[in-house]
């Protein structure tokens, strides 16, 4: 599916639509969920911004898809992991393109 096309299609369901079906209560023990980014690298929204959440519905999307069709605790494992690249692949994509237009990730320091 073309990016475009999902973002059209993530544009016009409500914001909880979008990630309501994911159960995250049925990731298995070891697995630490990555960060989604709730908000664009320094405000700025552009198709970086949106090629990102296009990736990530489209990575929750095969995820249900692919523990709807597991048979068995390595199917689910296997599910969860591709998931969990697939989200820190277009996290790092995100960021690399941000830099490369000039914007920086915020990061917090506390201490000296």
């Amino acid at each position: 599916m073309k990016k475009w096309t999902t973002l059209a299609i993530l544009l016009a369901l409500p914001a909880s639509a979008a990630v309501a079906a994911v159960p995250y209560a049925s990731m298995p023990a070891g697995f630490e969920r990555p960060e989604i980014r709730t908000a664009p690298i320094a405000g700025v929204v552009n198709q970086y911004w949106y090629n990102y959440k296009a990736d990530i519905m489209e990575a929750e999307k095969e995820l249900v898809s692919d523990l709807r069709h597991a048979t068995d605790r390595e199917d689910r494992w296997d599910a969860w992991d591709e998931w969990t690249q697939e989200v820190t692949d277009a996290d790092k994509d995100y960021v690399k393109e941000m830099r490369k237009k000039g914007y920086r990730s915020g990061r917090v320091t506390v201490g000296g």
